[in-house]
């Protein structure tokens, strides 16, 4: 009971600050992001020495996928933020004579952040610069299964962030199930559908809008490509972008691939030594691979493995320490495609190869399926290109790369279907926290006397003209020339 009147109380006085209208200035704005970046530079051991207690993190791929991304869409916001801000003027059809239109950004009020745990940094500062550049009140809720980041952003927000707008508070489930009982203006939650859906149900109770980036199965194909240096760079890019990130527990990274058939012992050879090169080869002792992030997730992955029809299906890979939490990246041929590794997503350092007859049938292949976050696409056929992007749908498309679409500020991220709704980063993330509020400027000369009643056919015929911006025919009758 203390705990929910104690959050009941800080929800207020969040609701009572931002009533006073200081987030909407620009210089308020501003200054948060600037003490943002602050933080960043000034604390950025303590950043990656949290990482590495939660999750193995190395300093390089912390900095890589926590810090610096949140450094770069924060000035990407600080340089741009007069201009999202500006209202923008529209254009409006002569019959509206004399009038203006624009469109107006206002903040949305109080935001609640739901953060991940497998990147605790950067899934909850990444959001909260979108929510500061539109001027909202903030609330951050970390995942309770990061506990040392958590603890950190709890700790350290308070010192260089303005404390009356925007808090952190920490707990557990019971934490998470009391806040989703309060009103909010916008909800932003970052993990798994199954959590999505209680998110989403809850928020239905008080009509608030709610932006749900969830996961799915991406899928990588793999063309036959012709030149090997081409194909090295691909193989590369995959493995980078399947291990490389928090230890292939990312929501964008690679779920399972799809190859033809005669290609797939080539692509599974060339895979091999690239996991050698960055890894190294002692299942003892990985080196540059984040933790699994608990037992739990431990089990649930190494369960996925106990299924001998999987199991047997392992070309590379398949060792698991549980003292160190560590998996060892993982290759399996063809699992059955009704295994639970093929229906649910994986989340971990295990990588399905499904072969084909044509690289074509992918399309149908990823079609049966729930939309993903992300499809990735090796390839150099511009038709096949073609019909990656008009017949099949996912929340985003990526040629030739891995994940890197997620770091660039210019393109939308967010998902589809199962794999969530709404989108951020850069000027979107600013409208995912905005209302876009219309405003139209009328004078008091230039009556319309078609408008109002009492109605006649005279008037019918006027209004069809201005329903159809028939500017000739509405000329003449103003003149009396038409009737």
């Amino acid at each position: 009971m203390e705990v929910k009147m104690e959050l009941h109380k800080t929800l207020e006085e969040l609701r009572r600050n931002f009533k006073s209208g200081t987030t909407r200035n620009a210089s308020w704005r501003k200054a948060q992001l600037s003490a943002l970046l602050h933080l960043l530079r000034h604390c950025e051991e303590k950043i990656f020495a949290a990482l590495n207690e939660d999750l193995g993190k190395d300093p390089v791929e912390s900095y890589r996928d926590e810090i610096g991304v949140v450094e770069k869409s924060t000035k990407h916001s600080l340089s741009h933020i007069d201009q999202w801000m500006a209202p923008k003027k529209c254009r409006l059809p002569l019959v509206m004579f004399p009038t203006t239109g624009e469109v107006l950004p206002e903040p949305l009020g109080l935001v609640l952040v739901f953060s991940c745990w497998n990147f605790p940094i950067s899934l909850a500062l990444d959001p909260l610069v979108g929510a500061i550049s539109a001027g909202n009140a903030v609330v951050i809720k970390p995942s309770e299964l990061a506990p040392a980041c958590a603890t950190l952003l709890a700790n350290l927000i308070p010192v260089y962030l303005d404390g009356s707008f925007i808090k952190v508070i920490v707990g557990g489930a019971d934490v998470s199930a009391t806040l989703l009982q309060h009103k909010w203006d916008k909800i932003f939650f970052t993990g798994s559908p199954r959590v999505g859906r209680i998110v989403m149900s809850a928020a239905a109770k008080h009509l608030t809008p709610v932006t749900l980036e969830l996961g799915g199965k991406c899928p990588a194909i793999m063309d036959s490509l012709s030149s090997p240096s081409d194909l090295r760079v691909a193989v590369k890019r995959v493995v980078g972008g399947k291990w490389g990130p928090c230890s292939g527990q990312a929501c964008l990274g690679i779920d399972y691939m799809l190859v033809e058939g005669k290609f797939a012992s080539t692509l599974i050879e060339l895979l091999k030594k690239e996991i050698v090169k960055c890894f190294g080869n002692d299942t003892r002792d990985l080196k540059n691979m984040s933790r699994i992030v608990n037992k739990h997730h431990f089990r649930r992955l190494s369960n996925l493995l106990e299924d001998p029809s999987v199991f047997s299906s392992i070309v590379h890979g398949g060792s698991l320490n549980e003292e160190k939490m560590l998996i060892e990246p993982t290759i399996l041929l063809d699992p059955p495609l009704d295994a639970e590794i093929m229906t649910e997503e994986i989340f971990g350092p295990l990588l399905p190869i499904i072969t084909l007859n044509d690289i074509q049938e992918t399309i149908e292949f990823i079609n049966s399926r729930p939309k993903p976050l992300a499809i990735y696409a090796f390839t150099k056929d511009d038709n096949f290109k073609r019909r990656i992007l008009s017949e099949t749908s996912s929340g985003s498309v990526t040629f030739n790369d891995v994940m890197i679409q997620f770091v660039c500020d210019q393109l939308p991220f967010g998902g589809v279907g199962e794999s969530g709704f709404g989108r951020y980063h850069g000027s979107y993330s600013f409208d995912t926290f905005s209302h876009e509020k219309g405003v139209m400027h009328r004078r008091f000369i230039f009556e319309v006397e078609s408008r109002y009643p009492p109605w006649n056919n005279l008037k019918l015929r006027f209004l069809r003209m201005a329903y159809n911006f028939d500017y000739l025919g509405l000329l003449l009758y103003i003149l009396g020339l038409k009737g």
